[in-house]
């Protein structure tokens, strides 16, 4: 499975260090983190260091094989 997570803002460079499995852009005042997510375990693992560093969650989707 593959996921795109959008955040509000522009994360740091250390900031997106925290996700080294996924792949980060910027646009539009947004941060979007994309990339593999092996099971929902881990789905729930990324959601939940977003809320440990405060980041504000805009979107979360499942993209397309």
């Amino acid at each position: 499975m593959r996921y795109e997570i959008r955040v509000e803002g522009h994360m740091s460079e250390p900031l997106t260090a925290a996700f080294p499995e996924l792949e980060h852009v910027t646009m539009a005042g947004q941060t979007v983190l994309f990339g593999p997510v092996v099971d929902e375990a881990h789905l729930y693992g990324l959601l939940a260091r977003c809320q440990a560093f405060g980041l504000r969650l805009m979107e979360m989707r499942q993209l397309p094989e």
